[in-house]
């Protein structure tokens, strides 16, 4: 029987399709261009070949393209009916990702991995700021997270793919010193592997390593097609370095070319986050840009997301609508946000209302109301999703309302590298 790289059989006795297979999936896990391409030759070498189809659907979702997505889940599912135990679940756990049914592969994806710990395809997406587990909306996910990978250490050992997702989580919960040597050897065994890059990146922003941060991605991105995955993430990490390192102007153009609607490629939840959380830590340091921008991004939001119902995107259309200065779209957002509250649909609670109205009241100048929204709720903040790096939003906001009602902030805002440093200077 032919073998995945981690071992698992696979249901083709084509080589062709079993090495066009494993090539996708090194390319999926790397972020790196090319994926689509891959699945394609190994269906091609095997029409009958369920988890090619399978990965091809997660890949094209991942894509942004959800039509094309669910076609190639529909065909895996066809051919589930010959497949052993194993790669049943494994389409059946795709194939649900694409359906769009939010968390609810989780339990079985864990179910599946404590079996088959090595079905690299299915813990991918329970793995990351954006997995299942980041945005399941639950208390201690981030430790929630570390833990499940710390108990796949074993299973896994020198894989980059696992050095580099498992470095993330230790990220996340402060064990800095194992993020950056299991994120260093990830990289030596795979340097173009984008989501190491982009792990990496985290690892020096967390140690307050900025202008080593910054020259790092500086040196590694221009090898990354711009259609690539992760391309317009990791530009809005030199874009946010930039920034904070006092080149505003240079953090300007990134963003232009780069990040912001239009000129950037990536998923929408990426041009979206991306755009307005960088746009309004510029604005909360007293660089407000064009106010376009702010309808760009308030237009790109509404057409890519138009009802609530993905808590990070949720955050950043309502930073997008309020800093455009729409009332209305504001207004209609939180109220679909308080439908979904009280009918038990919003993962992370009354926490994404608040924000949203925070927002708003922050464009307002009513300082006190973005302090009585947000401080209720600002150790619960993981449950957004997304990382720490993208949530100091939420604590600059609340500390700018602060100093601009006269008030100073309840202790320092979040140490970085054990240093006390905030790297956002705020206009008073």
């Amino acid at each position: 029987m032919l073998r995945d790289r981690y071992g698992l059989g696979l249901s083709t006795a084509s080589q062709a399709a079993r090495d066009a297979y494993v090539e996708g999936v090194d390319l999926f896990l790397s972020a790196n261009f090319g994926s689509e391409a891959a699945f394609e030759r190994a269906i091609a070498a095997d029409e009958g070949f369920a988890l090619a189809h399978a990965a091809l659907g997660r890949t094209r979702q991942l894509y942004s393209k959800p039509d094309a997505a669910r076609q190639s889940v529909t065909r895996a599912r066809d051919l589930m009916p010959g497949l052993g135990r194993q790669e049943r679940a494994n389409v059946e756990i795709l194939a649900t990702l694409v359906d769009g049914n939010g968390p609810a592969p989780l339990p079985f994806a864990l179910e599946h991995l404590a079996e088959f710990p090595r079905d690299v395809m299915v813990l991918a997406p329970c793995a990351g700021v954006f997995g299942l587990i980041g945005f399941s909306g639950r208390k201690g996910r981030e430790l929630e997270q570390v833990a499940q990978l710390d108990a796949l250490a074993s299973a896994y050992g020198d894989d980059w793919w696992f050095l580099s997702s498992h470095a993330f989580a230790l990220d996340e919960v402060g064990r800095l010193e194992e993020a950056r040597r299991a994120i260093e050897r990830a990289q030596q065994i795979y340097p173009r592997n984008a989501h190491g890059a982009h792990v990496y990146a985290h690892v020096l922003y967390e140690s307050g390593e900025d202008a080593a941060g910054l020259a790092y991605l500086e040196g590694w991105l221009p090898d990354l097609p711009r259609e690539s995955q992760l391309h317009c993430h990791l530009s809005w990490h030199v874009a946010l370095w930039n920034f904070d390192l006092g080149n505003v102007e240079a953090a300007r153009r990134v963003y232009a070319a780069d990040v912001r609607p239009g000129g950037a490629w990536g998923p929408p939840i990426n041009v979206l986050t991306d755009s307005a959380s960088l746009l309004w830590r510029m604005q909360l340091a007293g660089h407000a840009g064009d106010p376009a921008q702010w309808r760009e991004v308030r237009d790109y939001a509404l057409r890519e997301f138009p009802r609530a119902g993905i808590t990070f995107v949720d955050v950043h259309t309502a930073l997008a609508c309020a800093a455009a200065g729409d009332t209305t779209a504001l207004q209609v957002l939180v109220a679909q946000l308080r439908e979904r509250e009280a009918a038990g649909r919003l993962a992370a609670g009354q926490l994404v209302p608040a924000l949203a109205e925070a927002f708003g009241a922050y464009v307002r100048g009513d300082w006190a109301g973005v302090i009585d929204r947000i401080e209720p709720v600002l150790g619960e903040h993981e449950r957004i999703g997304g990382s720490r790096a993208q949530r100091d939003l939420v604590e600059y906001t609340l500390a700018s309302a602060l100093m601009r009602a006269g008030r100073a902030p309840q202790g320092p805002l979040r140490r970085r590298g054990g240093r006390g440093r905030a790297c956002l200077p705020f206009a008073r």
